[in-house]
């Protein structure tokens, strides 16, 4: 697909978890963006089916594995599935110095802990911050800034809105990776489609070669997504797709069982364009598993143990000792 550009999903909801973890090789530099990865504690009144720790546990090990390889490691945003905190969580899968394995000696580029940022991220940033402060190479807020290794440009957007404009979810950096004015990649996490045209314009005037997208939360549609939003995502979302030679659909949208339905219109498209649309498992050449999207049918075609309810079902301290 592409020459000099190597990109290896590492953890993704195709691939059973909450995440949008990509390793990225160029001949000059090695990234890991957004490392972490987690599970949604509840849904549709069900915890975590067995195969999603097995999933999660999986992807950490993945993670771990590749984060010794990398020279660089980018935060998007400060919520769980896009980096490891410094907390032991079996919805994480992490211990208490999990992160030490992931950030200890790496260059960290991180979303601006202090600005444009809600409420809830500015506290998980300073905590963050002031623990990988001492064990990273060196760490650089990287807000619309842009850098350099050998042939290789890693560019990063302004902040930008996590869903629509109005969001109190907070702001997102979108990541680009250009190898010799050649190839380009660009890594568009939690933006939701996106919803935003702001986020839109900037994501198309990237004319990225390889897009990994993160699309809207169908699943919340008539909830927290509203049906004037949802159009403007999809509008977006299927703009950007037919600019770019190969998108991958990832994230949110992926909760969704029947994402695909909201896409025929697309897939249509850009078979006659000759562009391709696919996920993160597809990129891998492996078969999706949307875990989540089917924990319900997960439970009734195999049921956990009793050991495993009594254990799921345990306070959060007691839980942590098993």
């Amino acid at each position: 697909m592409l020459k000099h550009i190597k990109v290896v999903p590492l953890a993704d909801e195709s691939l059973g978890v909450r995440s949008m973890c990509t390793y990225i090789e160029t001949p000059d530099v090695k990234i890991l963006l957004d490392a972490g990865v987690s599970l949604c504690p509840r849904r549709e009144g069900l915890p975590p089916h067995v195969e999603e720790f097995r999933a999660v546990r999986d992807a950490r090990r993945k993670i771990i594995e590749y984060a010794r390889k990398a020279d660089v490691i980018t935060v998007s945003h400060y919520h769980f599935d896009h980096f490891t905190p410094g907390f032991a969580s079996h919805y994480e899968w992490t211990s208490e110095d999990t992160y030490i394995e992931i950030y200890s000696g790496k260059t960290l580029l991180i979303k601006d802990p202090v600005n444009n940022i809600n409420f809830n991220q500015k506290k998980r940033a300073h905590v963050f911050t002031k623990l990988v402060k001492d064990i990273v190479s060196e760490l650089k807020v990287a807000d619309g800034t842009q850098l350099g290794f050998g042939k290789t440009i890693v560019k990063f957007s302004p902040p930008l809105p996590h869903g629509p404009d109005d969001t109190k979810l907070g702001y997102v950096l979108v990541i680009s990776i250009e190898y010799n004015s050649t190839e380009k990649i660009v890594f568009a996490p939690d933006v939701q489609g996106p919803i935003s045209d702001k986020s839109y314009s900037y994501i198309a005037s990237e004319i990225p070669d390889l897009l990994i997208l993160g699309g809207p939360p169908t699943y919340l549609r008539g909830r927290k997504l509203s049906e004037n939003n949802l159009a403007k995502a999809l509008d977006n979302l299927s703009r950007l797709a037919l600019l770019s030679r190969t998108t991958v659909i990832s994230h949110h949208m992926l909760r969704d069982c029947e994402w695909r339905k909201y896409l025929e219109n697309l897939f249509k498209q850009a078979e006659k364009r000759h562009k391709k649309i696919i996920t993160a498992a597809e990129l891998l050449g492996e078969e999706n598993r949307f875990l989540e999207a089917n924990r319900r049918k997960l439970f009734e075609e195999n049921p956990p143990s009793e050991e495993f309810m009594r254990w799921i079902n345990l306070p959060k301290e007691e839980k942590a000792k098993v």
